[in-house]
C-alpha cells in the first residue's frame, strides 16, 4: 500500500511552503515573501507517531485569474487535491477571512475529501486574535486549527488530527526497485514537457516561457518497463545569470536532485546544440558520478537531411568530450517521437552502473592491458602495477594499487580506464580509478 498523501492548498502567500517545509523537517520549497514562487506541486515525506505519509506542497490558487501561469498553478493545484487523502487548507489571520479564502472553500468541499482548516501566522502567544474567529465562517466540519508554521506552534495539533483521518496501516511496498529520474537541463529544453510525455498526464506546468519551473519535483510511475521516479529540476541557469535569491535556491536544488538521483536525462535543445551552459549542467551530472542520457529534445523542430544526425552527434560528442559513455537519443517531447525509448536506455545505464566485475577478471584484464602498453617510467623509476579491485557500483570505481602514485600519469590511467570499457562496456555511467600506493614488494 502507498504511503498516505496530504496536500496543503489555499491562496498564494498565507505561509504554505513555510508549513510544509516544517512538517518535513527541511527546506525542500523555496519560501520567499512573494506571491506565485511555489508554482508545482512539491513532494516531501515524513513520519508523526510512528506513521509515514507523503506531504504535496501546491501553488496558491487563485480562482479568477486568468494569467496563464496563475490558470496552471490553480489546474496543479486541483491535481494535488484529487491525488490527497486529506487536505490542509492554509489561510492567513492578518489578512483575514477573504472572498478567495470563501471561494477555495467552496472548491475544497466539492472534492468530498477531509479538511483540515489553519489560520496561519498565529505567531503571538496568549489570547488568539479576533480574527481567528471568523474562519468559523468557512463551514468546514473541522474547527480552524491555529497555526504559526514560521515557529511551528499548532503543527503538532494539526498532525495529530490529520493522522486521524489515515486509513489503517497495511505491509508497506518496497521501493528498493523504483530508478529515481533527475531530468535536467537549461531553461526551456523541454524538462517538464518530456516528463509529461514519458508519464501520460499533464504532471507539470508547461509553457514557452523560460524558467517555468523552479522547484525539483518527483512524479512515480510503474509501467511495463519497471518503477520510474522523476524528478523534474528548475532550469539551471549560468551563475552570473542568478540575480536572486529564488533562482539561487533552484540551481541548489537542481543539485541536490541530481544528488538523490540514479539516473540523469540531460536535455539539450536541438535547435540551440550544445551551449556553455549545457557543459556546465551536463558536468554535474558527470561530477556526481550519475548514469546518463544525453536527449537532444526539439529534434522534429529542425530540418534534416541524410547528415544532419551526425553533425549532432559530433557536436555533442565534442561539446561534452568528458563524457563519451553517454548515449544520445534524439527526442522531441511534442511530438513523442522516440520518447518510449527513453525507459530502455534508463534501464540500461541504471543496470551498467551497478554492474559489478570480480577481482579475478579484473586482474586479468590489468595483466593483459600491462602487455599491450608498457606502465610508464621517470628517472629509472618503474611504475608497477599490483593488482586491481572494484570496490563500489554507481559509480563503478575501481582501485588500483601501485608502488608510487607519481609514475601513474593521467594518460595511462586513461588508457586503463578505456581497457576497462572495451572489456565490460559500463555503458552511460562515469568509472572512477582510485590509485593507492603499495610497498614495493620487489624492493
Amino acid at each position: 500500500m502507498s504511503k498516505p498523501l496530504v496536500a496543503i492548498v489555499g491562496r498564494p502567500n498565507v505561509g504554505k511552503s513555510t508549513l510544509f517545509n516544517k512538517l518535513i523537517g527541511q527546506r525542500l520549497s523555496i519560501v520567499e515573501d512573494t506571491p506565485g514562487v511555489t508554482r508545482d506541486r512539491i513532494y516531501g515525506e515524513t513520519d508523526w507517531s510512528g506513521r509515514k505519509f507523503s506531504v504535496i506542497d501546491t501553488g496558491g490558487i487563485e480562482p479568477d485569474s486568468e494569467d496563464i501561469i496563475l490558470k496552471q498553478m490553480r489546474f496543479q493545484a486541483q491535481v494535488a487535491i484529487e491525488s490527497a487523502d486529506v487536505i490542509i487548507f492554509v489561510c492567513d489571520v492578518h489578512a483575514g477571512l477573504t472572498p478567495d479564502d470563501r471561494e477555495i472553500a467552496l472548491l475544497l468541499a466539492k472534492s468530498g475529501k477531509p479538511i483540515i482548516p489553519c489560520v496561519n501566522k498565529v505567531d503571538g502567544t496568549g489570547d488568539l486574535p479576533l480574527a481567528y474567529y471568523e474562519f468559523y465562517e468557512l463551514g468546514l466540519d473541522e474547527d480552524p486549527i491555529p497555526l504559526s508554521s514560521l515557529h511551528g506552534t499548532g503543527t503538532g495539533d494539526l498532525l495529530d488530527r490529520v493522522i486521524s483521518y489515515f486509513p489503517e496501516e497495511t505491509e508497506e511496498e518496497d521501493d528498493d526497485d523504483i530508478i529515481k529520474v533527475a531530468v535536467i537541463g537549461k531553461p526551456n529544453a523541454g524538462k517538464s514537457s518530456i516528463i509529461n510525455r514519458l508519464v501520460g498526464e499533464k504532471r507539470l506546468i508547461v509553457s514557452n516561457i523560460p524558467g517555468t519551473t523552479r522547484d525539483a519535483v518527483d512524479t512515480t510511475i510503474e509501467n511495463q518497463y519497471g518503477k520510474y521516479c522523476f524528478i523534474d529540476t528548475a532550469g539551471i541557469r549560468r551563475a552570473g545569470k542568478i540575480d536572486s535569491s529564488i533562482e539561487r535556491y533552484s540551481v541548489l536544488r537542481a543539485h541536490m536532485a541530481v544528488e538523490r538521483a540514479d539516473v540523469c536525462l540531460i536535455m539539450v535543445d536541438a535547435e540551440q546544440g550544445v551551449t556553455e551552459q549545457d557543459e556546465h549542467i551536463a558536468g554535474i551530472a558527470h561530477e556526481a558520478g550519475k548514469a546518463s542520457v544525453i536527449c537532444l529534445n526539439k529534434w522534429d523542430a529542425l530540418e534534416k537531411d541524410s547528415s544532419t544526425a551526425g553533425e549532432a552527434t559530433k557536436q555533442v560528442r565534442e561539446a561534452l568530450a568528458y563524457m563519451p559513455y553517454a548515449p544520445i537519443q534524439f527526442v522531441s517531447a511534442k511530438t513523442g517521437q522516440r520518447v518510449e525509448t527513453l525507459y530502455e536506455l534508463i534501464n540500461q545505464v541504471y543496470c551498467e552502473a551497478r554492474k559489478r566485475i570480480s577481482t579475478g577478471v579484473l586482474n586479468d584484464l590489468l595483466s593483459d592491458a600491462v602487455t599491450r602498453n608498457q606502465v610508464p617510467s621517470d628517472k629509472g623509476k618503474r611504475l608497477k602495477l599490483y593488482y586491481i579491485t572494484q570496490s563500489q557500483v554507481a559509480p563503478p570505481t575501481f582501485v588500483v594499487f601501485c608502488n608510487d602514485a607519481e609514475l601513474f600519469h593521467f594518460s595511462y590511467q586513461r588508457y586503463l580506464e578505456n581497457c576497462i570499457r572495451e572489456a565490460f562496456t559500463f555503458r552511460g555511467t562515469p568509472i572512477k580509478l582510485v590509485i593507492r600506493e603499495k610497498g614495493d614488494k620487489e624492493g
